[in-house]
């Protein structure tokens, strides 16, 4: 193949096949050329991650929501009946920052176990069920904060306005920035140099040298660029911790959905779930995790923004499940399961929060900042369905193929994170289960 194509997509690669990645970067030129620079300013950059941090969080449990053939619509409510406990933890009984996170992810658990146990035992749908958990934990919250706000203490909101520690000499930058970033870099090239070490021990055809040192750049050079933006902000200020929080969730989510035999298990559900039933996959099973998960997830988004807030209030979460259900699809997903990954939804997340900060940082008014939204998600969605219905590659299929530079599935090269399982199961050359 030519490695061109092995480079920038694959055969028949065109611009279409990086569809939101396009997309993310066009909004980033158009609203720095908008705002005169204020887009790219990196405190402006650090304040976005910071703000927009539970879309990422519930980005990730939301994919394998979708993934499974459900929706979640209760996730904003249970972030902020979480929040309120909380914070309720420290400031009522006293409680230490880390016995009240402690607490905070047990109730998240709980409640996705209440939600997973009518979804998957009792096989109430789950929009009616999460609608419900809407209502129900909404009020919750206000009950238990009686309707007012109440304050974390400053240790408490490290995790979600916090940075990680500077140290050494002044340079001018963010010291420990700058060693994540050197950090950050050498594990993509080892990432890379272990994967051809790999492939040529197998026996396994390789691209050629230049195309793994020109596509390792490209993403060292990402990094860099990152590692400024995140080093060079305000005195005090660098990656945020919930930054980290977000990324360590995102590796661990992205191995879980593409190379575990579970993972496989939820595509399979979502794309055939009687075939996935003949097939030996414990589909309660399936069904309960990706709820129990998302409400877990969720807890988490409500603990890092209560920490970012500094405070918990009965308005908290309001309209989480809709960005959060924006950014699967924006991302790629299908409405009707099978098709997602934690990659595209990630990039689906920032979309629209770059979005909703580029309209804040140009003026614009809040109810043309709903609609603007709306937009992109109706027609990233439409353009995902008429691909299909034009025999084309869904906006999911042209990222991957392009992420997986169009080689089959037997390809040694394909990267892990490139492995996606189709939406049925009936062809069993490309699934495995047990």
């Amino acid at each position: 193949m030519n490695p061109l194509r092995q480079l920038f997509g694959g055969r028949g690669s065109s611009a279409g096949q990086y569809g939101m990645i396009i997309a993310l970067i066009a909004i980033v030129i158009i609203f720095e050329a908008w705002t005169h620079g204020l887009t790219l300013n990196p405190t402006n950059v650090i304040n976005v991650f910071q703000q927009y941090s539970y879309i990422l969080i519930l980005a990730l449990g939301m994919v394998m929501v979708i993934i499974a053939g459900h929706i979640d619509l209760s996730v904003g409510s249970v972030a902020a009946f979480v929040g309120i406990i909380v914070a309720q933890a420290m400031s009522q009984w006293h409680w230490s920052w880390w016995e009240a996170i402690i607490l905070g992810l047990v109730v998240g658990a709980l409640v996705g176990a209440w939600q997973g146990f009518w979804v998957a035992y009792v096989r109430v749908p789950a929009f009616i069920v999460t609608l419900a958990g809407q209502l129900i934990f909404r009020g919750a919250n206000q009950w238990i904060g009686n309707s007012t706000s109440v304050s974390v203490p400053s240790s408490y909101q490290v995790i979600g306005g916090g940075f990680i520690p500077d140290f050494g000499p002044n340079t001018g930058y963010s010291n420990g920035t700058l060693l994540l970033g050197l950090i950050t870099i050498a594990a993509l090239i080892w990432t890379e140099a272990r994967g051809r070490a790999k492939r040529r021990k197998m026996g396994a055809e390789l691209v050629p040298l230049w195309v793994s040192v020109v596509r390792t750049g490209i993403l060292v050079a990402v990094t860099l660029f990152g590692t400024y933006l995140f080093g060079a902000g305000a005195a005090g200020t660098s990656v945020p911790v919930v930054a980290i929080i977000a990324g360590i969730l995102t590796i661990l989510y992205g191995f879980l959905t593409r190379n575990t035999i579970f993972g496989r298990q939820v595509y399979a559900v979502g794309g055939n779930a009687n075939a996935a039933a003949l097939s030996g996959v414990n589909i309660r099973k399936v069904n309960f995790f990706v709820m129990a998960n998302m409400s877990l997830l969720a807890a988490i988004a409500g603990m890092v923004y209560v920490g970012y807030a500094g405070a918990s209030g009965p308005s908290d979460g309001t309209g989480w499940e809709l960005d959060a259900i924006a950014a699967v699809f924006v991302g790629g997903a299908a409405v009707s399961g099978g098709i997602g990954t934690v990659a595209g939804s990630i990039v689906g997340a920032l979309v629209m929060a770059l979005l909703q900060n580029g309209l804040q940082l140009v003026g614009a008014e809040s109810n043309l900042q709903q609609i603007i939204r709306g937009l992109v998600l109706l027609l990233a969605v439409a353009f995902d369905v008429y691909s299909k219905t034009q025999g084309r590659p869904s906006l999911t299929g042209r990222l991957l193929r392009g992420a997986t530079g169009g080689r089959g599935k037997g390809s040694a090269d394909a990267p892990a994170d490139a492995a996606t399982p189709p939406k049925s199961i009936d062809d069993q050359s490309t699934v495995s289960l047990p």
